[in-house]
C-alpha cells in the first residue's frame, strides 16, 4: 500500500476513488508545521534562520500520519501545486524523515483519472526554489507582523496587528476614502442635438468640439449660449467612417478575474466565492457518482490552457455552434509576468459536463459559479465577435457633433458568454446610413444639467482588481487579506462598499509616519517580484530577506524611540468596579468604546456600555434543563451549545465536569450490517453517524439516516438538503434513487 498526503480532506474521495485499493489517501487539513505564534521563531542574527515547531493543534494528525507512513510500502506528497503546496510537502517530508533528493513529490492540475494517473507515472523532487520562496514571504511576514504590531498597540491600543500585505491594502481603502472626502463636484452639461435623416429617422449627436477643440459645457448660460449659435443653421455630414470592428474573446478566469465577475454578475460575497470554488475543485456529490471533481486547480495567475483542454473545447464548439465559431488557430493569452505558469487557468476539466447537466445536482452556488466559469472557458476558445461600425461628424457652425454605433454582425463568443451587463442597450443599433455633405434636418435640444461624482468606494471585486493590478500580494492572498481587514475592524460594510473606520485611519496614518516602505505600494509590489526571482533560482532567500530588514531595524527603533501616540486618553465615571472598589474608566477598543476597571492589571473587569456611556445590562441566559441526571453528583443535567453544537453539561460546574451528547430528538435507525443503533457522533471535522458497536462494526454515514428502505436497493435512506427542500435519498452510492422528502421531514 502507498501512502498519498493531501492538505484538503474535501477531496480525499474524489483522489481515492482515482487511485484505487493499492493506495491509502490521507489529509493534513493545511499546515502541520510552522513558526509558533507566541514568539518571533526568527534568529535575526543567524542568517534570517527559522524555528519551525508542529502546530498544537496538529500534533494528532501529525501522530496518524506517522502511524499510517510507517505501514506504506511508499509515501507520496500530493499537497496543492503552488509553492505553498510544495513547502507544505518539505515540511511532511521533514518530519517523516524522507530525503529532499527522493522522488516522492507529484502534482496535479485537476481531480481526475487522467491528471492522477500521469502524475503518478511522473514523480519528482521537492522543489527547494519553492519552498525557499514560500520561506522568504513567511519570514517576512513573521517579521513585519512581529515588529510592527508592538508599535500600533503602544501607540493606538492594544490587540492591534499589522501585516506586510495587509497593510498597504489597508492603505488603497482609506487613499480611496481621502479623494471622496476631498473631492470637490463640478457642473457640466450633457448636450445632444436630435436630428432627422433620410426617411424620417431620428439621430440623436453628441456636442464634442467647438472651433476644432474639445468642449464641455460647464453652465447653464453656455447651454443658452450653444443654442442661440446653433439656432437656424444646418448640420451637414462631415467625415464618416465605416468599418468592421472585433472584439476579441476574454482570457479564461484567472482567480482575481473569476472572483470580481462572480461577485460582480452573480452577486455572490467573496466568501461564498471562495466556497464554491473550493468545492467545484475537491469535488461535488452528484447522484450516481460520487464525488466529483468539476474544475481545475482554483488559486492561479496564469491564462494558460492545456493543448488537450483547448483541443477539446474547439472540437465541442464545432459540433455545437459550427465551424465558424472556431478560430484558425487557437486562441492564446498572453499571462502577465511573474505568474506561475505551471498552472493552468481555471476551467471546467471537461467541456461535456455541462452546467445544465448539473442543475438538479448541486447546490445553487455551485451551478451558478461552474456555469460562469464553463462559459468563460467555452468563449475563450471562440472566434471574435464582428460589428459593423460607424463614426460620423456633423457640423453646425462653429460647433462639432460625432454619432457613433456599432450593430452585430457576427455573434462569435458572444454566443456564450457577454462580459457587459445585458442591460447595456445601445442607441445606435438602429443607425441609418449617412453620406459626406448630407444636410440632416433639425427637431430638438437635449440637455441636463450633472455633477461630476467622487471616485466609488471600493468593493470586494473592485479591492481584487487594485490589488492584482498593482501587484499586491498573489492569488491565494486575496480572499483572506479582503476578509482579515474587516475581522480586525480596520474596514467596514456600507451596502458593498469597503470603508476604512476611524480605527483604519488611525493604523494606516500610524505606520505611514513610521514604516513608509512597508506602506508603499510599489515597494510591496517590487517585494513581490523580488519573491519570484527566488523561485526561479536567481537569488538566495535570506539575501531577500537580509535587504528589507537592514532599513526595516532603523525604523522600528525610530518607532519605539518617541513618546507620539494616538491613544485615547481614558475618561473618568462615577461607576465603582463591584469586584475591587475602583473607579472605572471609559476606554477605546477595537470594537468601540467600553468600561474598564481603573485598577488593570490588577483588576480586569470590563462592562460593555451604550453611546451614551450607559452600562448595557446582560441577558440573564435561559437554562434549559434535561430530563437526564448526571450519575457523578445527582443534578439534572442542562442544555449547552459549543461549536460543534448542543451537548449536555452538569451545572455544578466547574465542581462537577461531567458532559454528555445530547440525543437526536428523532430516534435513529439500527445498523444494516450488525443491528445495534446507529449514534450521531461529533468529532472536529464536524458530525457523522456511526455504529454503536463500533469497533467491532464499522459502518458509518456522513448524512442523517432515517428509518426507511431504498425502494430500488433496500439500503437506509439519508436526508440530503438541496436548493429546492429536503430530499431523501439512497445512501448507497451506486444507486440513484432519491425523492422529495415529506414536509415534516428534518
Amino acid at each position: 500500500m502507498k501512502l498519498v498526503v493531501i492538505e484538503g480532506v474535501g477531496k480525499k474521495p474524489a483522489i481515492q476513488k482515482y487511485l484505487g485499493s493499492g493506495y491509502k489517501v490521507f489529509a493534513t487539513m493545511g499546515h502541520v508545521r510552522d513558526l509558533p505564534a507566541k514568539t518571533l521563531a526568527v534568529d535575526v542574527n543567524d542568517n534570517f534562520k527559522p524555528t519551525y515547531k508542529i502546530m498544537p493543534d496538529k500534533q494528532k494528525v501529525v501522530d496518524e500520519l506517522k502511524t499510517e507512513a510507517g505501514k506504506a510500502e511508499d509515501v507520496l506528497l500530493a499537497t496543492d501545486p503552488d509553492r505553498e503546496g510544495e513547502a507544505i510537502s518539505w515540511h511532511i517530508a521533514t518530519i517523516l524523515g524522507i530525503p529532499e533528493d527522493k522522488k516522492a513529490r507529484i502534482t496535479f492540475n485537476e481531480i481526475s483519472k487522467k491528471a492522477i494517473t500521469k502524475a503518478l507515472e511522473e514523480p519528482r523532487a521537492i522543489d527547494k526554489n519553492l519552498v525557499d520562496a514560500q520561506q522568504a514571504r513567511r519570514v517576512l511576514d513573521r517579521l513585519v507582523g512581529y515588529k510592527v504590531s508592538p508599535v500600533l498597540c503602544t501607540k493606538i491600543q492594544n490587540k492591534l496587528s499589522a501585516g506586510r500585505v495587509q497593510s498597504v491594502t489597508l492603505r488603497l481603502v482609506f487613499e480611496r476614502e481621502r479623494e471622496i472626502q476631498n473631492f470637490k463636484p463640478e457642473e457640466y452639461w450633457p448636450f445632444f442635438s436630435v436630428l432627422e435623416g433620410r426617411g424620417g429617422a431620428k439621430i440623436k449627436a453628441s456636442l464634442a468640439t467647438r472651433k476644432g477643440e474639445k468642449y464641455k459645457i460647464g453652465s447653464a448660460a453656455e447651454v443658452e449660449e450653444v443654442k442661440a449659435a446653433l439656432d437656424g443653421r444646418p448640420y451637414v455630414v462631415g467625415s464618416v467612417k465605416k468599418s468592421i470592428a472585433y472584439s476579441h474573446a476574454p482570457a479564461p478566469f484567472r482567480t482575481s478575474t473569476m472572483q470580481q465577475d462572480a461577485i460582480n454578475k452573480l452577486g455572490m460575497s467573496l466568501k461564498q466565492v471562495t466556497q464554491a470554488a473550493q468545492a467545484l475543485y475537491e469535488g461535488v456529490d452528484i447522484p450516481g457518482e460520487g464525488k466529483v471533481a468539476l474544475i481545475t486547480y482554483i488559486r492561479t495567475d496564469s491564462t494558460r490552457v492545456s493543448p488537450e483542454a483547448a483541443a477539446s473545447a474547439r472540437e465541442y464548439i464545432t459540433s455545437v455552434y459550427g465551424a465558424d465559431y472556431v478560430p484558425a488557430k487557437p486562441n492564446v493569452y498572453a499571462s502577465k509576468g511573474n505568474v506561475q505558469d505551471a498552472h493552468e487557468a481555471i476551467r471546467p476539466i471537461s467541456v461535456q459536463r455541462t452546467p445544465d447537466s448539473l442543475k438538479d445536482s448541486v447546490a445553487r452556488n455551485y451551478y451558478r459559479l461552474y456555469k460562469l466559469i464553463y462559459e468563460r472557458f467555452l468563449a475563450s476558445q471562440m472566434s471574435s465577435a464582428q460589428y459593423n461600425s460607424l463614426t460620423a461628424d456633423i457640423a453646425c457652425g462653429d460647433y462639432g457633433f460625432r454619432v457613433t454605433g456599432k450593430t452585430p454582425l457576427f455573434a462569435g463568443y458572444t454566443k456564450v458568454y457577454s462580459e457587459k451587463d445585458e442591460k447595456d442597450e445601445d442607441e445606435m443599433k438602429k443607425l441609418p446610413d449617412m453620406n459626406e455633405g448630407e444636410t440632416l434636418g433639425f427637431i430638438e435640444y437635449v440637455y441636463e444639467q450633472k455633477f461630476t461624482k467622487p471616485p466609488a468606494r471600493y468593493t470586494e471585486a473592485s479591492l481584487i482588481k487594485a490589488m492584482e493590478e498593482k501587484g499586491i500580494g498573489r492569488p491565494a492572498t486575496y480572499q483572506p487579506t479582503v476578509s482579515l481587514l474587516e475581522t480586525r475592524a480596520y474596514t467596514e460594510r456600507e451596502g458593498k462598499a469597503i470603508k476604512p473606520t476611524e480605527l483604519g485611519f488611525k493604523v494606516v496614518d500610524m505606520l505611514i509616519k513610521y514604516f513608509p516602505d512597508i506602506m508603499d505600494v510599489k515597494f510591496t509590489a517590487d517585494m513581490e517580484t523580488k519573491l519570484d526571482t527566488i523561485e526561479d533560482g536567481g537569488k538566495v532567500w535570506q539575501q531577500i530577506v537580509a535587504e528589507f530588514y537592514t532599513g526595516f531595524e532603523d525604523e522600528l527603533k525610530k518607532a519605539m524611540g518617541d513618546g507620539y501616540k494616538m491613544k485615547a486618553p481614558a475618561v473618568e465615571t462615577d461607576y465603582k468596579c463591584e469586584k475591587c472598589g475602583a473607579p472605572m474608566v471609559i476606554r477605546e477598543g477595537r470594537f468601540g468604546r467600553f468600561l474598564a476597571c481603573s485598577a488593570y492589571p490588577k483588576c480586569k473587569n470590563t462592562k460593555q456600555i451604550d453611546e451614551n456611556g450607559n452600562i448595557k445590562e446582560k441577558a440573564e441566559p435561559v437554562v434549559v434543563e434535561s430530563d437526564v441526571i448526571c450519575e457523578k453528583c445527582g443534578a439534572r443535567m442542562v442544555v449547552k451549545t459549543s461549536a460543534r453544537g448542543k451537548f449536555l453539561a452538569c451545572p455544578n460546574y466547574p465542581k462537577c465536569r461531567n458532559t454528555k451528547e445530547l440525543e437526536d430528538e428523532e430516534k435513529l435507525p439500527d445498523c444494516p450490517v450488525c443491528g445495534k443503533p446507529l449514534k450521531k457522533i461529533n468529532y472536529y471535522r464536524g458530525a457523522f453517524y456511526g455504529c454503536s458497536g463500533y469497533p467491532d462494526c464499522k459502518f458509518a454515514l456522513y448524512d442523517k439516516p432515517i428509518d426507511k428502505k431504498c425502494p430500488q436497493c433496500g439500503s437506509l435512506l439519508v436526508v440530503k438538503k438541496r436548493k429546492d427542500g429536503l430530499y431523501h435519498k439512497c445512501s448507497n452510492k451506486e444507486c440513484t434513487f432519491m425523492e422529495k422528502a415529506p414536509d415534516e421531514t428534518t
